[in-house]
């Protein structure tokens, strides 16, 4: 995910490029996607002065969410984006508890570092009114239905005209399928069950399970959330007998001496593809631009997608 910082700041000035005059437009940029990626740029074009509109298919951004929402130190602190993010929405996190497959465990942690899990939805509301605040216009329950490139400008049926075209719109964008531009093609499936519960002992702790055979390539993971404790994997399908459901069952049943979530209903469910071959290629064309998932701007080794 692009953040805003001083060294990029020139590259968001409002002038027009050097060459022949474009046709005016009703928008500067459309974003295709209210997630964070599609947040922090359209938060940015809006404050440089740049007339901004986000395309976000679902009636809240909070709704369905693909992400754990756990946010690195340094997106914490290095992100404008980030600054001033309610205390109330977030909990520090300060070490990894690192499990083997017989579930003996070692703790990882660094002076000063830590992690901070979040009320995830109650955090992308809180981006989008600062995107508005920006100047930015949220169009909820507005899907991308394709655009038609008419010399230097883009056509949106039932949205507009616009100079620029941002694909903010996940591992699968139809912004890249609809101009031609590279597309993930090696990916994590991840799950993720919300218990509302309390009492998670070690809850300055990121729980991480390494067991090739319930999460090949990847992990499962516990954390004391706000308010929910989180309890999901991620793991390459391709080399996987079974579903992602069967997978999770799995994995609540071998982690049972240590967590037992068995008899326990989670109160919500999250699921999604995390690109994990790198950046696409091409990511950009002349006027459309991919970022976030859609750019395979992401590195779930290090939570870096949200960085």
């Amino acid at each position: 995910m692009a953040i805003y910082s001083p060294s990029n700041e020139a590259s968001l000035s409002t002038s027009a490029p050097h060459g022949p005059a474009l046709r005016s437009t009703d928008h500067d940029c459309i974003v295709v996607g209210a997630s964070f990626a599609g947040l922090a740029c359209a938060t940015v074009l809006a404050a440089a002065g740049h007339r901004v509109t986000v395309l976000e298919r679902k009636a809240d951004v909070g709704e369905k969410l693909h992400t754990t929402g756990i946010i690195v130190k340094e997106a914490a602190e290095n992100s404008p984006m980030l600054a001033g993010l309610p205390t109330e929405m977030v909990r520090r996190i300060n070490g990894v508890r690192l499990y083997a497959p017989n579930l003996r465990h070692i703790d990882l942690s660094s002076p000063g570092y830590y992690f901070l899990a979040t009320d995830t939805p109650a955090v992308l509301r809180w981006l989008a009114r600062r995107a508005e605040d920006a100047g930015a216009r949220i169009a909820y329950r507005k899907a991308f239905d394709g655009a038609e490139r008419i010399a230097e400008i883009f056509s949106l049926p039932h949205v507009g005209t616009t100079r620029y075209l941002i694909g903010a719109d996940g591992p699968r964008s139809i912004v890249a399928r609809e101009f031609g531009l590279g597309r993930s093609s090696e990916f994590l499936h991840g799950l993720e069950y919300e218990y509302d519960t309390t009492g998670l002992p070690d809850t300055e702790m990121l729980h991480c399970f390494i067991n090739r055979q319930i999460a090949p390539g990847y992990i499962g993971w516990v954390v004391a959330g706000v308010g929910v404790v989180q309890v999901g994997l991620a793991l390459r399908m391709n080399n996987y007998r079974g579903t992602l459901v069967e997978a999770m069952e799995q994995y609540l049943k071998t982690i049972a001496p240590v967590f037992d979530f068995r008899d326990r209903k989670p109160v919500s469910v999250r699921a999604g593809q995390i690109p994990c071959g790198g950046l696409v290629s091409p990511l950009s064309a002349s006027g459309v631009l991919l970022v976030g998932d859609a750019a395979g701007m992401v590195s779930p080794v290090t939570a870096g997608g949200i960085h």
